[in-house]
């Protein structure tokens, strides 16, 4: 079975990504701040969590595509973000489009543990 994937975002364009991966074989776990977002995976035996440190305490890979800075710091560096519970050589690739300075920032904080940010 290939890789579990986390991704966080099921928006315009995060939720066609989403399908891509489950269609390419691999498995997810989901975080969508709409619950209906979430409802048509949930139909795929896909699994939502409520916190992006539930998703990478439990993947090696964690995708966000959401819509700013603010939101990705959020699920990165917020009370219980991927910092929260990020494991050394955790890879987080991050689809959005924010502001090179926090992507940085972001990345320089990621690194300190052992996990990586890619842009």
């Amino acid at each position: 079975m290939a890789e579990t994937i986390g991704f966080i975002g099921l928006g315009i364009m995060g939720k066609p990504m989403a399908h891509n991966l489950l269609e390419a074989g691999y498995s997810l776990i989901i975080l969508n701040r709409h619950q209906e977002g979430s409802t048509e995976f949930a139909a795929l035996s896909v699994r939502a969590v409520q916190h992006p440190q539930d998703i990478a305490a439990q993947c090696q890979t964690v995708i966000t595509m959401l819509p700013d800075s603010p939101q990705v710091e959020e699920v990165i560096a917020g009370p219980d973000g991927i910092l929260a519970s990020v494991h050394e050589g955790l890879v987080v690739i991050d689809m959005s489009t924010i502001s090179p300075v926090v992507t940085r920032q972001l990345a320089a904080q990621l690194a300190e543990h052992g996990a990586a940010l890619l842009d």
